[in-house]
């Protein structure tokens, strides 16, 4: 089982919606996925495998090198690139 975290900024409205999203994706493809949810201050010291976030955010994460899969998403609502970045993220992070 995989640890992912949601994070935005502040740790509200857009991440929770986001959120949502990502639960839904998860339960309906059985992905291995557990996942929490945070402001940016939860990143520091967080032990999972992934942190889902917005692009601009994740843009910022990989520039700060966070060791995490960092899962940048454009449309916080569409499950499609929900889908697609979660199973890229996965297989990124089984073969580490």
């Amino acid at each position: 089982m995989h640890k992912a975290l949601v994070a935005c900024r502040e740790g509200v409205g857009s991440s929770l919606m986001l959120k949502i999203k990502v639960n839904e994706v998860i339960k309906e493809n059985d992905f291995p996925i557990e996942v929490e949810h945070s402001s940016l201050d939860g990143v520091v010291g967080f032990p999972g495998d992934m942190i889902i976030t917005l692009t601009d955010v994740a843009d910022e994460l990989r520039e700060k090198n966070v060791p995490q899969e960092i899962v940048g998403v454009v449309n916080i609502v569409d499950k499609n690139e929900i889908k697609a970045k979660l199973e890229e993220a996965l297989a990124k992070v089984e073969v580490k």
